[in-house]
Order: structure tokens, then C-alpha cells, then sequence
């Protein structure tokens, strides 16, 4: 396996990786993203203006899982701030070191910018996820809120 840099030409392949992401948050049917909003978060990778980036785990001709990252900045620190916002594998490939594998080139990403802090958020019902989690990070004790506005 190995993890890299997403191309162009894994649209077709990266694309169900995404679907299952988004169908894992209860983004499916009536409460499914938008096909401008995927198309805008696949053409942001690619900007080099924008500070988005993706990763994905790839064995073979297959895409195991993804991860989508960011950078910003911070009124707490001088150089930003590495947000893992997206993290998601085939459910074949769960328990076999792929979302290890994502996390820690995200974290040589933060590393090679020189920064010192990636952090991320997860569903308190993510068990599965929180296992691995609680291995290789640490739970500061933040809760998260949100305002939604139609």
C-alpha cells in the first residue's frame, strides 16, 4: 500500500471513497451534498491557491481510503493550523493500518511545513475510528457547537 497525493485521473475511483464519507455522516438521499459541492471540493485540490489537499491509500489498481486536509491560521499561534477535516476507508481495509497510514502522511505534511499541530474532529459515535484515534493523538476535551442557518 501506499499513500499519495491525489491525481486528476483517480476521480472515478476517489469518487466512491467520497460517497461513502459523506453516506457514513447521513449525507445520502434528501440530505445528500449537492454535485457543485463535490465538484468544487474535487477542483480545490487542484488550485493552487486554495489551501486544501488529498491524500489517499492506494494498494494495486484500488483506492483503499482518502483523507482531505487543510490549512489555516490561527489567532492562538503564529503559523497555521493543519485541520484534518475528511478521513475515510473501504470498510474491507478497516483494522489493516490504511487510516494509520493517511493520518501519519498528514502528519509528515504538517511536519514539512514546520508546524506543530494537526487536530481533527470526529462523531461521538465513530467508535471503530476513535480506537485508532486514541492511539496516535491526543483528546483535549473540546466539545464542538454550531449555528446552522438555511
Amino acid at each position: 500500500m501506499t499513500v499519495r497525493s491525489v491525481q486528476r485521473a483517480d476521480y472515478d475511483r476517489w469518487l466512491p471513497l467520497w460517497d461513502g464519507y459523506n453516506a457514513f455522516y447521513g449525507r445520502i438521499g434528501a440530505a445528500a451534498l449537492a454535485p457543485e459541492i463535490t465538484a468544487a471540493t474535487w477542483e480545490r485540490f487542484f488550485d493552487p491557491y486554495e489551501p486544501m489537499f488529498a491524500l489517499v491509500a492506494e494498494q494495486g489498481d484500488a483506492l483503499l481510503g482518502l483523507t482531505h486536509y487543510l490549512f489555516h491560521r490561527s489567532t492562538t499561534a503564529l503559523l497555521p493550523s493543519l485541520y484534518l477535516q475528511d478521513l475515510f476507508t473501504t470498510v474491507d481495509a478497516r483494522g489493516k493500518g490504511v487510516g494509520r497510514a493517511l493520518i501519519e502522511a498528514v502528519y509528515a505534511a504538517a511536519r514539512g511545513q514546520g508546524l506543530s499541530r494537526v487536530y481533527w474532529q470526529t462523531h461521538e459515535t465513530n467508535a471503530t475510528a476513535m480506537k485508532l484515534y486514541d492511539r496516535i493523538a491526543e483528546k483535549p476535551g473540546f466539545l464542538v457547537y454550531r449555528k446552522l442557518f438555511d
